[in-house]
């Protein structure tokens, strides 16, 4: 009893050390000489016609205002390099985004950066055909929740490339695809973000070859409820998601303000996942979670679930704990395959920064997970049941985690055999 007591006494110094002493913030500092070019380039927006060309020269450019494309085709955008041309929207006045692209099909936007917008720094909707390539999205100075939420916020789009792009400084996610469908995202970068990379609500798309470090967590893949369409069909292979600890700074409220940092990735309330041969290591709170929609909506706690207005307008999604409104939802993953991936972790003890870490302190004799399900299911259907299987195979020695999330960790289990199977998806 007195050596429980002794380790319940030193989990609460430690917590009061923590918050009496919070973890330092990163912070992206380029240096900038900036010219003003803001008539010429605005006017080659606004004339821009379809089948052509916009050339940007190279310099550090100034804005005001947004720069906008609505109803175009054929049409590239084209820098000189994302550490040549640079779009700073520093101090921008009129219109949120940095780039707004609307209803606009076959278009490449390239070799440029995009720095400091009041809300997103390129947000494209309604589109088909889009490319987007070494594109560097950014907020500099210290990382902070009045961020723009997306650097790059495609959403309601079709056939979509994202390759060889840098995400840094999002208050939400990084590199987001949302409700869109045929998207590849390949070889990017997304580091000091709260999310790295996000799939949401989206349908057949492959992650491959990204490296998400430094995040509050790496990748995350969900559906979300009260949305036009459910996303299914992903495959996230060959990627490097680590060391992503730095501490949450997302807006109040929102979903990805509940993530806890330290969390490599999160597969959740989805369906029809392939995750293999990534190598995810080095996080404090576990490498990698499969969990349902209940775990996230569970918090009463308004403060934690509600969004104050301007965030909304910004569409950053918040908890919402009235999901079983909507009657074609499923809170519940299924058909998730995890195999052939490295799972490693170099540090000894779960962070005790947030409840999960304390968790698994507390009943995972004080090892960090390497795959944590939370094992919530509908009522009356058994674990492993044929529409809601989970399945680890080949992922070498690991830790592994049945919370047991709903009956208060009652069954919490460390064993995977349930779990070994195969599963061609």
């Amino acid at each position: 009893m007195k050596k429980f007591l002794y380790l319940v006494v030193g989990v609460l110094i430690l917590i009061f050390v923590l918050w009496l002493f919070p973890e330092p913030m990163p912070e992206y500092i380029p240096e900038r000489d900036y010219i003003d070019m803001e008539a010429e380039i605005l006017e080659s927006f606004i004339l821009a016609k379809d089948s052509s060309v916009i050339q940007l020269p190279e310099g550090h450019f100034l804005f005001s205002q947004a720069l906008s494309l609505d109803d175009k085709k054929h049409l590239t955008i084209r820098g000189m390099g994302m550490d040549k041309t640079i779009l700073s929207f520093k101090g921008q006045v009129k219109g949120a985004e940095g780039i707004k692209v609307t209803q606009c099909k076959n278009l490449i936007i390239e070799d440029l950066a995009i720095e400091d917008a009041a809300g997103d720094n390129l947000k494209i909707s309604d589109s088909d055909s889009i490319v987007l390539r070494r594109v560097r999205s950014a907020w500099t100075g210290k990382v902070s929740t009045k961020n723009g939420a997306y650097a790059l916020y495609p959403v309601l789009c079709s056939n979509l490339l994202i390759e060889e792009c840098e995400a840094i400084g999002a208050s939400d996610a990084g590199i987001y695809v949302g409700q869109s469908k045929n998207v590849i995202i390949r070889n990017n970068k997304a580091y000091y973000n709260v999310a790295g990379i996000e799939s949401e609500n989206s349908s057949n798309i492959e992650i491959y070859g990204n490296e998400a470090y430094e995040n509050t967590t790496g990748l995350l893949i969900f559906n979300l409820p009260q949305l036009t369409v459910y996303g299914e069909n992903i495959r996230a292979y060959d990627n490097t998601i680590y060391n992503n600890n730095i501490p949450n700074f997302g807006v109040k409220g929102s979903i990805v303000s509940a993530v806890p940092k330290g969390t490599g990735v999160v597969i959740m309330a989805t369906k029809n996942v392939t995750f293999s041969k990534n190598t995810i290591r080095d996080h404090k709170t576990v490498n990698l979670s499969v969990v349902s929609y209940e775990l996230f909506a569970a918090d009463d706690d308004p403060e934690n679930t509600t969004l104050d207005q301007e965030a909304e307008n910004r569409g950053i999604r918040s908890v919402d704990s009235d999901y079983t409104q909507d009657v074609t939802y499923n809170v519940y993953p299924k058909d998730i395959l995890i195999h052939e991936n490295a799972f490693e972790n170099k540090f000894s003890f779960p962070t005790l920064s947030n409840d999960y870490g304390i968790l698994m302190f507390m009943k995972n004799k004080m090892t960090i997970p390497d795959i944590v399900y939370d094992g919530i299911l509908p009522k009356n259907i058994p674990l492993q049941s044929p529409e809601y299987k989970i399945c680890l195979d080949n992922n070498g020695e690991i830790n592994f985690v049945m919370m047991d999330a709903a009956n208060d960790f009652e069954n919490f289990s460390n064993d995977q055999t349930p779990f070994d199977c195969k599963m061609i998806l």
